[in-house]
């Protein structure tokens, strides 16, 4: 797409030729970690958050999921509606709608006026996922995108292992109206740093005097198997993720949550780096080395989680296949989705989050009829299909050689 370049103040261009540029980088990692903990944070302060608002701690972990759905419903026909933005613009609007959502969560004393902003925010939040990972690519020189996604997407892993257990720490210390404060103070200083750091693209330009349908990114080549491939990948670790406390409870390891969470967000780190590091040239490999490596540690969980030593492999391998996952399946979405990358990408999150909510209704549904100990046979199932559909996609999708692309 050397279109853009020509559409590019001098700045810009040059701009994009330098090798990384970590400050905008980094700030897009900073918007995953917002978008990525707050989603998650309410899990940790559910007793607090129920009693404030009067209903029943089940009831209020649907604060979750209706951020997860808010994501799901709204992605695709908002990437839609606002494809001809400029990418900056659109990119502050998110999260300041993502502030205003957090901010009337913190203020709100009403079940159902909580519910609505959860949903806001949700909304906001997949405006955004659907963004930045094409925003990193197109920020780097080609044989950087990899890496640069890579940067972009570590906020996933350090919300998750990090940030979860600190927003669960200042919320009992000091209330969990303080801890969406604090994202929505951290969002108002991203605001700033988007605006001083973040160079400003355009959008898709409108084909033949309509915008092209999100939809019709289904028809090219490879992006279907990538979706596939994400929606069922995602689905087998949230089955694992949303319930290990549980798991590890049934073990007798409660006490040790934080400790085995820290370990999977350590060896997602590493995952990270490495898959930034070989990306650009072995996309095909680490897809198909990330998911034996989460169906290895499944299957140590499923048959030999009598042993503490052994549920501490497990989960360094899991967080070894699973920290690189994002950026392998946003790079290849990308990649295969050409000049319809933003719809691909929107598809994308939209399944993402799908996943997720079908992933913790899914989890409930085995706990209460077979137990936590059918979580890992789950994940070992649900990962035979992506394996074969990640080495049947050897052409468009997942190929054997990445074409190197312009962004």
């Amino acid at each position: 797409m050397r279109n853009h370049t020509t559409e590019l103040t001098r700045p810009q261009a040059e701009f994009k030729t330098r090798k990384l540029p970590l400050p905008a980088l980094l700030a897009l990692a900073t918007a995953v970690f917002i978008t990525s903990l707050t989603e998650t944070l309410p899990a940790g302060l559910l007793p607090a958050m129920s009693a404030d608002l009067g209903v029943s701690e089940s009831a209020t972990g649907q604060t979750v999921t209706v951020y997860a759905i808010g994501t799901a419903l709204t992605a695709i026909p908002l990437t839609a509606a606002t494809a001809r933005w400029r990418r900056k613009r659109l990119l502050l609007t998110a999260m300041a709608g993502f502030a205003a959502a957090n901010t009337v969560t913190a203020f709100s004393e009403n079940y159902s006026l909580t519910m609505v902003a959860r949903f806001v925010a949700g909304v906001a939040a997949g405006l955004a996922w659907a963004l930045l990972a094409g925003y990193a690519r197109r920020m780097a020189p080609v044989h950087l995108q990899g890496k640069a996604i890579a940067i972009a997407m570590a906020g996933i892993p350090v919300a998750l292992s990090l940030g979860v257990p600190a927003g669960t720490f200042l919320g009992n210390a000091l209330g969990w109206r303080v801890a969406f404060l604090v994202m929505t103070a951290l969002t108002v200083v991203l605001l700033g740093w988007i605006t001083a750091t973040v160079p400003d693209y355009p959008g898709q330009r409108r084909q033949d005097g309509r915008r092209a349908p999100v939809l019709r990114a289904l028809r090219v080549p490879g992006v279907t198997p990538v979706l596939f491939v994400t929606f069922v990948f995602v689905l087998a670790h949230t089955i694992l993720y949303t319930f290990i406390a549980t798991f590890l409870e049934r073990l007798g390891m409660g006490d040790s949550t934080d400790l085995v969470l820290l370990v999977f967000g350590a060896a997602s780190l590493v995952s990270i780096w490495i898959v930034g590091a070989q990306i650009n040239r072995r996309l095909r490999a680490l897809t198909v080395v990330s998911t034996l490596l989460v169906a290895g540690a499944a299957a140590i969980l499923a048959v030999l989680a009598d042993s503490p030593a052994m549920v501490y492999v497990a989960v360094t391998l899991w967080g070894l296949g699973w920290g690189g996952a994002p950026t392998l399946l946003q790079t290849a979405v990308g990649d295969a989705g050409g000049d319809a990358a933003d719809a691909a990408q929107a598809m994308l999150v939209t399944l993402w989050n799908a996943a997720m909510a079908g992933g913790g209704v899914a989890g409930g549904i085995l706990l209460d009829s077979l137990g936590s100990t059918s979580f890992p046979w789950s994940v070992l199932v649900l990962l035979v299909p992506v394996l074969l559909v990640v080495l049947a996609a050897r052409v468009h999708g997942f190929p054997a050689r990445r074409a190197s692309r312009a962004s």
